[in-house]
This record gives C-alpha cells, sequence and structure tokens, in this order.
C-alpha cells in the first residue's frame, strides 16, 4: 500500500503529523476536531494502523501511558503525486478547473487572497524573465 491509498481518516492524521510536527494522539485529536471530528479510541486506532503501515513510529511522551507519534514518510511526494492524479482524473489536466473549483469550495480569506495575489504576481515576472531570455 501507498500512501495514496490510504483511506481519508488515516491520511487526514498523517497531514496533522506533517503540519504539526510530533504530537500525542490527544493532541491530534484536538487539532483535527475542527474539520474532522473523532473519538480518542479511533485516533488511536488509526495511528495504530499507520504504525504497522510504517508511516508512523512511537515513543513514550513521558506523560503518563502516551505516545508521541511522529510520521516516518515525508509528505511531499506523496501529496504531489496525489495532486497529479486528481489534476488529471478529475480535471482532465486543466490546472485552472481545479484551483477554480478550490476556490469556490473553500473561499479564501483576505489574508489568503493577498498571498494568492503574490503568488501570481510572482508567476507572471518569472514567465516575463524566461521569455526575455529566449
Amino acid at each position: 500500500m501507498t500512501i495514496e491509498e490510504l483511506p481519508d481518516a488515516e491520511f487526514d492524521v498523517m497531514s496533522c503529523l506533517w503540519a504539526n510536527g510530533p504530537a500525542t494522539a490527544r493532541e491530534i485529536r484536538e487539532s483535527l476536531d475542527r474539520r474532522r471530528p473523532m473519538a480518542h479510541a479511533t485516533v488511536c486506532t488509526l495511528l495504530k494502523r499507520l504504525e504497522d503501515k510504517g508511516c508512523v513510529s512511537r515513543e513514550k511522551s513521558g506523560v503518563g501511558k502516551s505516545f508521541r507519534y511522529k510520521a516516518t514518510i515525508r509528505q511531499s511526494g506523496p501529496a504531489k503525486r496525489m495532486l497529479d492524479r486528481l489534476l488529471d482524473r478529475a480535471f482532465a489536466g486543466d490546472g485552472v478547473a481545479l484551483v477554480t473549483s478550490l476556490l469556490e469550495t473553500r473561499p479564501p480569506s483576505e489574508e489568503e487572497i493577498g498571498e494568492l495575489e503574490r503568488l501570481l504576481s510572482d508567476l507572471k515576472a518569472k514567465k516575463k524573465r524566461r521569455s526575455r531570455k529566449k
């Protein structure tokens, strides 16, 4: 099994570890609570499955019986491959359609709009520099 084949709940736990670094099951549950509420036992079960698959490792946290889990695989490769597959399968390779769908599904905050405007400006500048070099 590859990371791309993980069930959504397991992938959400991995995303939490990638974003926040090593964490206890409680910290992961609290972090996921806004977008995917789940019981503590469920988080523990998911972490055990991920450990069995070699996606996470654990060590004693030093507090009670809890463990601190950390991702043993990097995010960038799997995330890029998943995005490439999604782009090809759901949007027929049309990146603008993918971004449009994302922005319509989860409208960006004012701060995120500013970041997107800076990104577009940087992309335009890079393209302009490349075209001058030719």
